[in-house]
């Protein structure tokens, strides 16, 4: 199932029935679970790990160092789930030691050119359509799509069930189940068509379009939202889940409309 056209370290560990197709160069220190394929042209370096039923589409990078200045040549890693899908051109950079990976969960799609910088902690499930471009330690929550050429500061949050427009710059954390889009980014809507695609019911739908209501149009600030949720919403766990993200926001979340 190896080309003899591809280069493989016999450093490296490979599971049963993997493809690797010709031209492709895996290093030593690699680990690739069963099943998985991968197409021509791919490197992927030292310290990568990389799940079970995943494919790499031609001219993906995977591993290599990361493009910090404060990195140092300490030992860090990239670590991928199960099913997960990256396609041609896309690069991955290994973790420094902030947070010592750089990791993208399970059945994920990474589209052409897609760039995942140092220590991105991506969560399962997550689209990122082609030529997103992800600085350092960004952090991607379950079911979040981003859609192409979006681009991320570094450190910012991404909650889950999001969905962001295309060509949107994010600076600001983007808390859970809302739409953004705009520039600057804004808030335009709960993802309401997602969520009930993704088994939330009707009425888990309006309590969550009755929680950003308050947070983003009945108040002028982000703190009497808060508090009118506090006072009128039940202590349910999705209120928890929004308060929780929005009160521990370190860069603050994206804005209402106006």
């Amino acid at each position: 199932m190896i080309s003899k056209l591809a280069f493989v370290s016999a450093e490296a560990s490979i599971g049963e029935n993997v493809i690797v197709e010709p031209f492709s160069t895996i290093y030593e220190d690699v680990v690739i679970g069963a099943r998985t394929k991968i197409h021509p042209n791919v490197s992927i370096y030292p310290g990568t790990r990389i799940g079970e039923d995943c494919e790499i589409f031609p001219g993906a990078v995977i591993g290599v160092i990361p493009q910090d200045l404060k990195f140092e040549g300490e030992y860090t890693t990239v670590e991928i789930g199960n099913n997960t899908v990256i396609r041609e051109c896309v690069t991955i950079h290994r973790g420094t030691k902030d947070k010592w990976k750089t990791s993208i969960g399970n059945n994920c799609l990474l589209m052409t050119y897609v760039h995942v910088a140092h220590d991105c902690q991506i969560g399962n499930n997550v689209i990122l359509a082609s030529y997103v471009g992800l600085s350092g330690h960004v952090q991607i929550d379950d079911f979040a799509i981003l859609e192409g050429t979006v681009v991320a500061q570094q450190f910012v949050h991404i909650g889950s069930h999001t969905f962001i427009g295309g060509a949107s710059l994010v600076r600001k954390d983007i808390p859970p189940f809302i739409k953004a889009a705009r520039e600057p980014l804004t808030f335009i809507g709960v993802n309401a068509v997602g969520l009930r695609r993704r088994g939330y019911s009707d009425e888990q739908v309006k309590e969550i379009e009755d929680i950003y209501r308050m947070l983003y149009i009945q108040n002028n600030n982000i703190s009497k939202g808060i508090e009118a949720i506090k006072e009128n919403m039940a202590d349910t766990a999705i209120r928890k889940l929004i308060l929780n993200f929005v009160e521990g926001s370190d860069k603050g979340i994206i804005r209402g409309m106006v």
